[in-house]
């Protein structure tokens, strides 16, 4: 196969991923009665996630510092998962494998259920 070839499969493939996860992730804060277009603005979406994940706003902070911004990121997400009826195990996904498990739980029947839930 010509290198170019392989070159163009891999962006096509990146694309489709790309796509795939921006609709699930639009997808689920839509269901959180969130703006969906949110997911696309830098801060904002970080805003948003805080919210469906019932921590609060200052907790942006903690995700600008090194290390700490990958405990923090892992839990939040643990709680966005907690708070559509999810497991820990599912918040783990979202947090390491967001390209699978966020267009799963925007495309599946999941309802958000909010902070309370958790």
């Amino acid at each position: 196969m010509d290198d170019s070839v392989v070159g163009v499969l891999i962006a096509v493939v990146g694309l489709v991923v790309v796509i795939a996860m921006i609709a699930g992730i639009w997808k689920v804060f839509e269901k959180a009665g969130r703006p969906g277009w949110g997911c696309l603005i830098p801060i904002y979406n970080v805003i948003l996630l805080l919210g469906m994940a019932g921590k609060p706003i200052w907790w942006i902070i903690l995700l600008l510092i090194p290390l700490v911004s990958i405990v923090i990121a892992i839990m939040v997400n643990i709680e966005v998962a907690k708070n559509f009826g999810k497991s820990t195990g599912y918040g783990l996904g979202l947090a390491l494998l967001p390209m699978i498990f966020y267009p799963m739980l925007g495309f599946s029947d999941a309802r958000y259920q909010g902070p309370a839930a958790a």
